[in-house]
């Protein structure tokens, strides 16, 4: 059962999440590129503020004990799925 988060739309809208142009590979200083997904990896930009928060730690540890160092995407890869991450970052924008 997930949890619906009234200001959803809103994160999606906040959240840069990169098409293939390149003018949006680009990541803008103080931020991190990730890619979230089970089966289609989605590319998400956020804050690095994110990094220290406990419950996006929690995400990394995931990541490092299902990929270790060896990130298929090249990048920093999170396990889980799309709607999840939006709504674990749309805590971390309310706190």
């Amino acid at each position: 059962m997930a949890i619906r988060l009234p200001g959803i739309p809103h994160i999606k809208r906040t959240l840069r999440r990169s098409l293939s142009s390149s003018e949006t590979l680009t990541v803008p200083k103080g931020h991190i590129a990730v890619y979230v997904g089970e089966n289609e990896k989605r590319r998400f930009v956020v804050p690095i503020s994110y990094l220290t928060h406990p419950l996006f730690q929690d995400l990394l540890n995931q990541a490092e004990e299902e990929f270790g160092f060896n990130h298929p995407m090249g990048g920093l890869t999170i396990p889980c799925d799309e709607d999840s991450f939006i709504e674990l970052t749309s805590l971390l924008n309310s706190s």
